[in-house]
């Protein structure tokens, strides 16, 4: 009684977790007349990939195409992700293997970095950004997810580095294995989990980001997804199949990237690894 009681209970979470989703999936198959109709359908009655075509065949802006914000996401994200797991994953090491002055003093900076709200921070950023010379780049948004997803990546690495036996690094040693070999062909696999752990997070901040997105870049062709989202929404209308078509495609590339990357959240990699 108590498992059937759990499992139906984890069917309501799921069924809430999940329709949203559904109703957004669903919204972008309706024609116009079904979306603004009295009374809404749960499933379209006349399914439509109109409001599809007219996103990826139209110009939110002369000149520019859903396509090319697409790229500009993706360029970013990539490069964010990318970055922040090689230099958190590097970080990360130095951190749980060695010992240096005011190494505590680093980890508490690190917590106190994710505490300060992201709105308090546009304008310092801002100014910086200006005297760079990266005003209205992409280089400014990678530099700036990259700040604020390193915390928290090197914060969580951290801990899987350290939980690696350093009795295997000592026997790769003793083999004759050199400190490269080592960090490439013994703590490289064994943390995979936490890198990929902190690459979604990476993926998921720089993917979703609007302020900044909107605050360091005025050239309408260099803007990401988040930016184009806001262009579907009129004072006096919005269009309402477009934005549910866009957003599903904005979904689209973090389900595959999480598909992609989902086979390596396995823990307990190090387990079983030092015999006894």
């Amino acid at each position: 009684m108590k498992r059937f009681a759990r499992n139906c209970a984890a069917l309501l979470v799921a069924l809430f977790a999940v329709f949203p989703v559904y109703w957004m999936v669903a919204t972008s198959l309706k024609p116009s007349s079904e979306i603004f109709a009295s009374t809404p359908r749960p499933v379209p009655a006349e399914p439509t990939l109109e409001h599809y075509r007219e996103l990826l065949a139209g110009n939110l802006i002369p000149g520019v195409t859903f396509a090319d914000f697409l790229l500009n996401s993706l360029l970013v994200t990539g490069a964010t992700v990318v970055l922040s797991g090689l230099v958190a994953l590097l970080a990360a090491t130095a951190v749980a293997r060695f010992r240096f002055p005011l190494r505590t003093s680093f980890l508490i900076m690190l917590l106190v970095v994710q505490m300060v709200p992201l709105e308090a921070l546009v304008i310092p950023l801002f100014l910086m950004i200006q005297r760079l010379g990266l005003y209205n780049t992409l280089p400014s948004l990678i530099l700036t997810y990259l700040a604020f997803s390193l915390p928290f990546a090197i914060w969580m690495l951290r801990g899987f580095v350290a939980a690696v036996p350093k009795e295997l690094e000592e026997a790769a040693a003793i083999d004759g294995a050199s400190r490269a070999q080592t960090f490439r062909r013994i703590l490289f696999p064994l943390v995979a989990p936490g890198l990929v752990a902190t690459s979604i997070f990476s993926f998921i901040t720089a993917w979703n980001e609007l302020i900044f997105a909107l605050t360091f870049i005025n050239d309408q062709s260099r803007y990401t997804l988040p930016v184009a989202m806001t262009f579907f929404f009129g004072r006096d209308d919005t269009a309402w199949g477009a934005v549910m078509a866009a957003s599903t495609l904005f979904t689209l590339p973090v389900l595959l990237f999480f598909l992609l990357v989902q086979r390596r959240m396995v823990a307990g990699l190090v387990a079983g690894a030092v015999k006894g």
